[in-house]
C-alpha cells in the first residue's frame, strides 16, 4: 500500500515538474518571439517616421534606440513576473520586499538616479543625439547611443566610452549646423604677398569645384600672422558637418602643389655649420 502510494506521490510530483518545465520553456520562447515582433514594430514605426522627415535622422535614431530599451527592460519585468507565478511563488510580497530593498538602496544610488535625470533632459532638451559629434567630459568623439543612465561615445581611435549622463556637465557640439574647414600657410618674407594671395585664391577655386561637400569658399582671408621666419597666409571655408576636415587635407594638398608649381617656397628650418679651419 504504501509502495502505491509513493508511487503515485512520484508520479504526481514528475507531472508537476514536467508541467513547470514545459511552462518555463513556453514563456522563453514567448519572451523571443514577442522581444522579435516588439523590435520589428518599432522599427518599422521609426522608419516611416524618419521617410517623414519631420523629425532629424539623429533624433529618430535617439529615440528608436531609447524605445528598444525601454521595451527590453519593460518585458524582462513582465518575464520575470510569469516565471514567479509558475513557481507557484507570492507575487505581491515579492514587489512589497522589492520597494523596501529599493529604497534602502535608494538612499546610496543617488548616481545612479541623477544619472536617469540628466540623461532625461538630455533627450528632452535635444543637447545631443546619434551621429552627432560632441565633446563632453574630456572626451570627443561620435555618440552612438543616449540612454537613460549612459551615453556611449565612439572616438575616433575606435574606443568605446560609456559616460555616466552626471558627468555630462557640459556639451561641445560640433555637429548643429555647417562647420569651417581653416588652413594656415607660411610663405617666405622674401615672396610677393599680392602674388602669393592671387595663386591660392586660384588653388581655392580649383578645389571648390571639385568638392560638393564645400558650401561657401575657400576663401583667402589674407596675412594673419607674423612668424620667425614666415608669413601666415590663412583660408577659411564653410562646409557640410563632418566634411571639415577632408576639405582641410585636400587643400593643404593641393596649395602644396600649387606653391611648387609657382616657386614659391614654404619656409622652414635651416641649420648651417661653420667649420673652423686649423690654424697652422
Amino acid at each position: 500500500m504504501n509502495d502505491w502510494l509513493q508511487t503515485i506521490a512520484w508520479e504526481d510530483w514528475l507531472t508537476t515538474v514536467t508541467v513547470i518545465v514545459l511552462q518555463l520553456i513556453g514563456t522563453v520562447i514567448a519572451f523571443y518571439i514577442v522581444k522579435s515582433i516588439g523590435k520589428r514594430v518599432i522599427s518599422t514605426a521609426f522608419k516611416r517616421m524618419s521617410e517623414q522627415r519631420k523629425v532629424s535622422q539623429g533624433r529618430v535614431k535617439t529615440l528608436e534606440k531609447l524605445t528598444m530599451n525601454i521595451f527590453s527592460y519593460v518585458l524582462i519585468f513582465i518575464a520575470i513576473t510569469f516565471v514567479v507565478g509558475i513557481l507557484g511563488l507570492e507575487i505581491a510580497p515579492l514587489i512589497a520586499g522589492a520597494g523596501v530593498v529599493g529604497l534602502a538602496i535608494g538612499f546610496g544610488a543617488q548616481g545612479l538616479v541623477s544619472d536617469v535625470v540628466t540623461g532625461f533632459f538630455l533627450l528632452l532638451e535635444k543637447q545631443i543625439e546619434v551621429d552627432d559629434y560632441i565633446t563632453t567630459g574630456g572626451v570627443d568623439g561620435v555618440v552612438e547611443q543616449v540612454g537613460l543612465r549612459t551615453t556611449q561615445l565612439r572616438g575616433f581611435d575606435g574606443t568605446l566610452h560609456f559616460i555616466p549622463n552626471r558627468e555630462i556637465t557640459q556639451v561641445s557640439n560640433h555637429s548643429r549646423g555647417n562647420m569651417r574647414a581653416l588652413v594656415d600657410i607660411g610663405i617666405s618674407y622674401d615672396d610677393n604677398i599680392d602674388k602669393v594671395i592671387e595663386v591660392l585664391q586660384q588653388a581655392c577655386e580649383q578645389v571648390a569645384s571639385e568638392d560638393q561637400t564645400i558650401i561657401e569658399g575657400p576663401n583667402v582671408v589674407g596675412v594673419q600672422s607674423f612668424g620667425a621666419s614666415e608669413v601666415v597666409i590663412r583660408i577659411i571655408a564653410k562646409t557640410e558637418n563632418m566634411a571639415q576636415w577632408a576639405v582641410e587635407r585636400k587643400l593643404r594638398k593641393v596649395i602644396k602643389e600649387t606653391l611648387d608649381q609657382n616657386g614659391i617656397e614654404i619656409p622652414f628650418p635651416h641649420q648651417v655649420y661653420i667649420e673652423k679651419k686649423a690654424q697652422n
